[in-house]
């Protein structure tokens, strides 16, 4: 079974149909370990930036994509200021496509002229799931009951927008009719421009943040902000991608997966013979030498050779599909696998995000969130869309098999669209789950270790500085993030890597602590992540131990 990076051969999108599993889950405890509790403050959350006050955003150009903040459904506080709905990818007055936004202004005391947007993979899967379950302002985690506040929220920091794109996904109107990433970059800095120019936002500083296939959207398109020439619409400074796919994905994937395994086998409990097996696989496919030869730190000079594909029918090298080897393996130790985040085992809980594949848990009656008419007419989308958290509709609508994005030469990293952002920047960030198999930490390593920036190849360091999350007082039970050491971290030539050691696939779910650090570095409101400063949000630092210094 190929591992490609589309929806109805991958697993990237959301949940993976022979593991069943929800990419956004979080596991539900049912005990607070005595530290948590000592931080947990016992009275519902309630953000102290969130009041009523005169907004810089509603205008008559903005009134109609106003949302009640009181009146979201589901949700029983008020989730503040925002706007929702749908613009055209261009300014021809007869364009018909459009893609569809969730507009968050920052709670912060004083409104920032910048902003940040939010891209989740696929490709063809919604931002929204980001929202719902990541770094939104609720979020309404798979296997619970009702949505909470999120203490972590992007927007305690900056303005944050969520966008589905490209035409095709969730509430998005109109016909794919694009054929590689430039197109869809093309398609994206249209409706930016109409965005920009209707929340009367121009010379704002911004940022595009996203995870997995976002490794391609993300440098794509910030790119074509740079080659626009345009700061009054396209004002960036900086990304962020976090497990993302960036490289040639047999290198990223196939190669090291098996010393990826080996290192957590005291989790995953694979067997001696089949593991064996599996060393001989990995020296007849070569994969060992591979990594031995270009996993240097400094890299080995020059390009990584391309390896064969997997799954070409032209390589027939079908033995050589290294992960899925190991991925059938692991469902038989682990029927419930996920290998977004290797931790979890059986039952599944279901997702308001709902089934994407067949495998999927779903109860009689369940709702899918975004499918709902009360949210639909809440968020002003087309009521009557049959909204997915991945679209069954191949988005890159007039490509084929090898103009698609899924292309491994496409890679940003080996085409110089990531090097140009990097340089131009001088601020780009990569994050990785270390419990995330299907795009591992050194699997996005090697893929680095192939692009040159700066005068240089690679990062000329394994990353080792250890990564520290503010210790902090807990608003909220059913939102928690864990502080002191989470991850290692490394900075060179205006590109920081970072890992979160607890995290999965999606990096702002498991550890909002984590990625609410990142967000800070990549604003300038914090330096690095050996910083042990407060976050920078809170009022007084917190010691660990149960006390605020104010």
């Amino acid at each position: 079974m190929k591992l490609s990076l589309t929806l109805f051969s991958s697993f990237l999108c959301a949940s993976v149909a022979l593991a069943a599993n929800s990419p956004h889950k979080r596991n539900v405890f049912d005990r607070v370990k005595p530290k948590m509790e000592k931080r947990a403050a016992g009275q519902p959350f309630k953000h102290p930036e969130l009041q009523k006050r005169a907004s810089r955003f509603l205008t008559e150009n903005t009134k109609e994509f106003s949302v009640n903040g009181t009146a979201v459904p589901e949700v029983p506080f008020d989730v503040g200021e925002s706007y929702a709905g749908l613009l055209p990818i261009s300014d021809n007055p007869s364009e018909t496509r459009k893609l569809f936004f969730w507009f968050f202004p920052s709670t912060a005391a004083q409104n920032p002229d910048e902003i940040v947007v939010w891209l989740n993979g696929g490709p063809g899967c919604s931002s929204l799931s980001g929202l719902l379950t990541e770094n939104g302002p609720f979020t309404w985690e798979a296997g619970t009951l009702a949505p909470v506040a999120n203490p972590y929220s992007w927007t305690n920091l900056t303005n944050m927008i969520w966008i589905e794109q490209p035409i095709g996904v969730g509430y998005t109107q109109g016909t794919p009719d694009i054929t590689n990433e430039v197109e869809l970059a093309t398609e994206f800095r249209g409706f930016w421009k109409n965005f920009i120019s209707t929340f009367g936002m121009e010379n704002f500083d911004m940022y595009i943040t996203g995870e997995s296939y976002g490794g391609y959207y993300v440098p794509y398109i910030a790119d074509g902000f740079i080659s626009a020439n345009d700061t009054d619409h396209f004002n960036l400074k900086g990304i962020s991608i976090n497990d993302p796919i960036i490289g040639d994905e047999t290198n990223q994937q196939q190669v090291t997966i098996l010393p990826y395994v080996e290192y957590w086998n005291n989790l995953l409990y694979l067997n001696d013979t089949f593991l064996d097996q599996m060393r001989v696989r990995q020296a007849e496919c070569n994969y060992d030498t591979y990594l031995e030869t270009y996993f240097k730190f400094p890299p080995t000079a020059g390009p990584q050779p391309v390896l064969p594909d997997p799954y070409s029918s032209s390589d027939n090298n079908h033995a050589c599909d290294q992960f899925d080897n190991f991925y059938g393996a692991l469902l038989e130790v682990n029927p419930c696998f996920n290998i977004y985040h290797i931790t979890e085992t059986c039952p599944h809980p279901f997702s308001q995000l709902g089934i994407v594949n067949s495998g999927d848990y779903q109860p009689p009656n369940a709702q899918v969130y975004f499918n709902r008419t009360d949210v639909q007419e809440a968020l002003h989308a087309v009521v009557g869309t049959n909204w997915m958290q991945c679209t069954r509709v191949n988005v890159f609508g007039n490509g084929n098999a090898s103009s698609q994005a899924s292309d491994a030469s496409k890679g940003p990293a080996n085409t110089g669209a990531l090097q140009r952002v990097i340089e131009y920047t001088n601020n780009t960030i990569i994050g990785s789950g270390d419990l995330d198999m299907l795009l591992s930490t050194n699997g996005t390593l090697l893929a680095i270790q192939n692009m040159t920036w700066n005068g240089y190849q690679g990062l000329q360091a394994y990353p080792s500085t250890p990564l520290y999350a503010p210790y902090h007082p807990e608003y909220n039970g059913g939102a928690l993030a864990g502080a002191g050491i989470q991850g290692k971290w490394t900075r060179e030539r205006g590109l920081t890597f970072y890992t979160a050691h607890l995290a999965g696939h999606e990096l702002p779910g498991y550890t909002p602590g984590v990625a609410y650090r990142m967000l800070e570095i990549l604003l300038g409101r914090i330096d690095n992540f050996s910083n042990k400063a407060s976050f920078t949000t809170q009022s007084g630092s917190f010691t660990g131990n149960g006390t605020v210094h104010r």
